[in-house]
């Protein structure tokens, strides 16, 4: 996921232009949102946040990421724990790849997946119109971490 200049501007005018009141503690969740190439849970975000904001409140969190959602900007990770993370929305047809130990995320262009949609279609009868891959593991500097304790 490269850095996109300007992106947490443009979050901001999308925010503000669908009526959302630009806050400080609003412009900081915006700005660790769209400059982070990791995956945040809500509690992460929060404690990330509070460094620069230490006023702010959980539920300013929640619903900052809701509307950051509702508006396409970041995309929720299903956890295999059940908790989700959020992380920038993927342009066009892309699936990620999420650190179990870090969050670090790494998005990456779909191979051709037909095949398989075909497959399962004839399987059980569904007509599939959409899927997103989610891929969960450690990324190289978890495992060597984890290979030094280990040690």
């Amino acid at each position: 996921m490269v850095d996109t200049p300007g992106l947490a501007a443009e979050w901001l005018n999308c925010l503000q232009d669908s009526g959302y009141k630009l806050t400080r503690t609003r412009r900081v969740l915006v700005e660790l949102l769209a400059s982070s190439t990791r995956a945040y849970g809500p509690i992460e975000l929060y404690d990330a946040a509070r460094e620069r904001c230490p006023g702010l409140g959980l539920v300013t969190v929640y619903r900052t990421l809701e509307k950051l959602e509702e508006l396409s900007l970041v995309q929720r990770l299903h956890q295999p724990d059940g908790c989700h993370r959020y992380l920038r929305a993927t342009q066009g047809h892309q699936h990620v790849m999420v650190c179990s130990g870090c969050g670090e995320v790494e998005v990456f262009s779909g191979d051709n997946l037909e095949p398989l949609f075909h497959r399962l279609a004839d399987q059980t009868g569904y007509s599939i119109e959409q899927h997103w891959l989610q891929l969960f593991g450690l990324c190289p500097a978890c495992q060597a971490a984890e290979r030094q304790a280990e040690a």
